[in-house]
């Protein structure tokens, strides 16, 4: 395909329409210099007609709440991977590059599911094995970096229209987006991502597709076909009489040991790519977007987990301020309040999900202008956590974080902080690390003593020190300019020492009112 079609005039519009739509969305205007923003159904339709990149990049978007509308909200999350099949010219491209005319017994043409990136087909090899194969649309890497550098452009545009904090968010957004979408378009590393995810959950009692190696390139990727109902098939799940909460609870626990014990997680688990087998087996599907987590994310979690469940909120804000979800500089008991009204709301047994989501909004809108982030390594989480949230509402109506998903975090700390299942394995463990301990121990005092005691700043404390200095220096810099800009006047001419004297006097009261 033409890669110049990428940048059609009527492509770039809607693409500027889109980007537009979101920034006014999150400023809460509805026209910019004659452009009025879309309605919420017209975004969902013009990112749909924008195709793979663009609705990766929505479905991001859309677990933040604080940036845009109850409305938008709803539409961006019906957003799916469902798009038309490749055109028979390009599947035979695509196929004729990654297979022999023997590779298969028999190729069915017909795809069963047709995702952004590529589309799925059944296969059988020569030896009788049913397999999945998913196929890279043709000329997708050439549209995704297309697509990369039109919404750069429009970025760097449309920058100056917002807040510090606002701005490095979606900076933040776009960067991660860049990154993970270039990761996604190529099969061989969804390959290696499955390989190696396979290998370290191995004993979790999940089940995952067992790649055919000799089969696969960065076109093609050949596995195991795996048979069960999607995670969201609830009639087919209460005919074959599943028990359901069980396998949300196991759905959470996995998700928890894969953040808070392993740091690596599957990012995508939306319920096209969860199955549920007839014996209620969890299988878990395409992993083009597995991400790790830092050390550092991993345990101002595991602090955010222990203060929601004591109820500390300043400490709970504390480790929101570690993880970068909120500026260093916000206010820590206004957001306590904040966040102590939204855990109220949703402990609330009796409160059916819509009145949750119209009491959270209020409470949300109150709080808009407050500097919250969305730094890199969170997006994911954040994602994860929307979606695993939205399956355990498709079966229990007022299913929520706080109500549902908390207690099974909680009761997986011990594990996270390296506790073993016996408390005497717990207590060997504890014995053998007191050397290290002591060690450590006698370092800091030695460092201590000879005045080498350093202390670390986590990136968000620099950035506001570096901004707090900048605003101080420009501040002081404006003043003496007024005052030495006075001086000069008096010298060039004596006439103006009225105007010198009240520029003196403004430098002077900048200085001491600043």
């Amino acid at each position: 395909m033409d890669s110049r079609k990428y940048y059609s005039p009527r492509r770039v519009y809607k693409v500027f329409n889109f980007l537009l739509t979101i920034y006014l969305v999150i400023k809460k205007k509805k026209s910019f210099l004659g452009f009025k923003v879309l309605k919420p159904k017209e975004l969902k339709e013009t990112i749909i007609f924008l195709g793979a990149s663009f609705i990766k990049l929505a479905q991001v978007l859309a677990t933040r709440s604080d940036f845009f509308d109850k409305e938008y909200l709803d539409e961006l999350k019906e957003l799916h991977d469902s798009l038309p099949p490749m055109i028979k010219s390009e599947f035979d491209e695509v196929y004729t590059r990654s297979f022999s005319e023997n590779s298969f017994a028999r190729f069915d043409d017909k795809p069963i599911a047709s995702a952004s990136i590529g589309q799925v087909h059944v296969a059988f090899t020569h030896e009788g094995q049913k397999v999945a194969v998913k196929l890279r649309r043709s000329s997708i890497y050439s549209q995704v970096m297309a697509d990369i550098k039109i919404i750069k452009s429009f970025n760097t545009l449309f920058k100056p229209l917002f807040s510090h904090h606002t701005k490095n968010s979606i900076e933040a957004v776009i960067v991660e987006f860049s990154k993970m979408i270039k990761e996604e378009v190529s099969l061989t590393k969804e390959l290696s991502n499955l390989v190696k995810f396979s290998s370290i959950y191995k004993d979790a009692g999940i089940k995952f597709p067992v790649p055919l190696p000799e089969f696969c390139s960065d076109d093609a990727l050949v596995m195991s076909f795996e048979e069960g109902f999607r995670f969201d098939d609830k009639e087919s799940i209460f005919e074959h009489e599943i028990d359901f909460r069980a396998i949300i609870a196991k759905l959470v626990d996995f998700y928890t040991t894969q953040m808070l014990i392993n740091g690596y997680f599957h990012a995508d688990p939306h319920p096209g790519n969860l199955l549920v087998s007839k014996d209620g087996e969890l299988i878990l599907l395409d992993f083009g977007m597995v991400k790790s987590v830092p050390n550092y994310a991993r345990v101002a979690i595991i602090e955010l987990i222990k203060a929601a469940n004591e109820q500390d909120y300043e400490r709970y804000i504390a480790a929101n301020k570690k993880l970068g979800t909120i500026a260093y500089e916000a206010p820590t008991e206004l957001l306590a309040e904040f966040s102590a009204k939204m855990f109220e709301i949703f402990s609330n047994e009796n409160l059916s999900s819509e009145s949750m989501q119209e009491l959270a909004f209020e409470v949300l809108e109150t709080t808009r202008d407050l500097p919250f982030k969305l730094p890199s390594d969170a997006i994911y989480i954040l994602r994860v956590s929307a979606i695993i949230e939205g399956l355990g509402t498709t079966y229990i109506e007022n299913f929520n974080g706080v109500k549902d998903i908390l207690p099974i975090l909680q009761k997986n700390i011990p594990r996270a902080l390296g506790a073993k299942d016996s408390i005497l394995e717990t207590l060997i463990d504890e014995i053998k690390d007191i050397p290290f301990i002591v060690k450590d121990f006698k370092s800091a005092i030695k460092k201590i003593s000879s005045n080498e005691l350093q202390v670390e700043l986590i990136g968000d404390q620099l950035e506001w020190i570096k901004r707090d200095a900048k605003s101080e220096v420009k501040s002081y810099a404006i003043s003496f300019a007024l005052m030495i800009g006075a001086i000069f006047m008096m010298i060039y001419d004596k006439s103006l020492k009225e105007m010198a004297v009240v520029l003196f006097l403004a430098g002077v009261f900048k200085v001491i009112y600043r």
